[in-house]
């Protein structure tokens, strides 16, 4: 049974807080080492639906720069939980994709989001 004084709303923001400060330290984190080895933008490319959903492609420039896996696996973990961060359960249903572009120099970040959805338009007409 829920407790009928629980503030569903506090919950709620502080979680959205706690999400907030996780991502700001990943992101510094991250960003210190792309730096050091010379990258100037990371594109990141993700895709849900049905429920489930994965990032599809960690690229970065310049293209000459190899990006090692666990750094990539990271730097993809990243996108997808920022992405998730600005728009909650996009995998669900019909799902969402997007694209997280990231200016390493200036640390901004762009981030492209699509939801699917279905649309219905429906009528019934009887003894006319």
């Amino acid at each position: 049974m829920t407790n009928p004084q629980t503030d569903y709303a506090a919950m709620a923001a502080q979680w959205r807080a706690e999400r907030e400060a996780t991502l700001k330290e990943t992101r510094t984190e991250l960003i210190a080492q792309l730096r050091a080895l010379g990258i100037s933008e990371v594109t990141t490319e993700y895709e849900g639906y049905g429920d489930s959903g994965n990032v599809e492609d960690v690229t970065v420039q310049p293209a000459a720069v190899k990006l090692p896996e666990a750094l990539a696996t990271e730097v993809g973990d990243f996108a997808w939980s920022l992405a998730y961060h600005h728009h909650p359960g996009f995998e669900n249903n019909e799902g969402g994709y997007g694209t997280l572009t990231w200016d390493i120099a200036a640390d901004s970040i762009t981030l492209d989001h699509a939801d699917r959805y279905v649309e219905c338009s429906h009528s019934y007409d009887e003894g006319l």
